[in-house]
């Protein structure tokens, strides 16, 4: 049982002794998820899991609310950071609510129903439970140039889905088993944490949502906003305690790699950039 001091003695001590109020701590999850550049990292669970802990060990937190903002990207990464904040959360024995900005796309989706409640703007897009793979093909523009490329491999498949070579049927075939136990474990998950889907129409095959369309198709618990939706819950004063992204900026990070950047750089950054926005603008973003 928690000590509670006197109102005497409570006016002596540090403000933060002194709080009452209810505190929530916020963690903002907003990018595509993986590593996009050196220069733009994406989310990752080495990005996020300081931010993560912090939260968690926040002293005298009642929950933890999660600002989702992402169309989604690696399925490990995305696993990952799902599973840490599940670990987190029932060994901290806390509650997780999380909350849709723009949009909680496939592996974005993923993180989400990490949390205990998922709460989402009518004009929110959710969903896209499906894996993607995609690429270029380049077959004969090499020869086109008068350009000739080596290839040497050790493992017949090593080159698969070399964008140099005609496709190959087993390549395909290759890569589409492996998606098939991606979203096996995907669908899984889903099913798992949201045990109120509706099972009026097949909800995994990568279509979204509004959020005021997910509703009703149990994907989300709710419409509403973090501050509203917190102050229901936990008062007018509720205390929401942002807690700051640990990647820091571009300069932090050019630093952390030991220089400024050069050309190659920061044409990954501007590529990554590009990608970035290409991947929001699919929802219509």
């Amino acid at each position: 049982m928690a000590f509670a001091f006197p109102d005497s003695v409570r006016a002596l001590l540090p403000r933060r002794f002194r709080d009452r109020r209810p505190r929530v701590a916020v963690v903002r999850l907003s990018g595509t998820i993986g590593a996009v550049s050196p220069i733009r990292p994406g989310l990752s669970i080495g990005g996020v899991a300081g931010s993560l802990e912090r939260a968690f060990g926040m002293p005298g937190v009642k929950a933890v609310a999660l600002l989702i903002n992402s169309p989604g990207g690696s399925p490990a990464q995305s696993h990952l950071i799902h599973r840490r904040i599940r670990a987190l959360s029932e060994e901290k024995r806390l509650p997780v609510i999380a909350f849709v900005e723009d949009v909680a796309a496939s592996g974005g989706y993923m993180i989400a129903c990490a949390a205990d409640e998922i709460v989402a703007d009518p004009t929110s897009i959710v969903g896209s439970i499906g894996v993607v793979s995609s690429g270029f093909g380049f077959h004969g523009l090499l020869e086109k140039l008068g350009v000739e490329r080596r290839v040497h491999t050790q493992g017949e498949a090593k080159s698969m889905l070399d964008p140099f070579r005609p496709e190959d049927p087993a390549d395909v075939e290759r890569l589409k088993r492996i998606q098939a136990d991606v979203q096996d474990l995907f669908t899984g998950l889903v099913t798992a944490r949201r045990p109120t889907l509706a099972r009026t129409e097949n909800l995994f095959t990568g279509a979204v949502w509004t959020g005021r369309q997910a509703l009703p198709l149990g994907l989300v618990d709710a419409l509403g906003d973090l501050r509203t939706a917190m102050r229901a819950r936990f008062g007018e004063t509720v205390d929401l305690r942002l807690v700051a992204e640990a990647r820091g900026g571009l300069v932090s990070r050019l630093l952390r790699r030991g220089g400024a950047p050069g050309g190659i750089e920061l044409a990954e950054g501007a590529m990554a950039a590009v990608a970035e926005r290409a991947a929001f603008a699919r929802y219509g973003l």
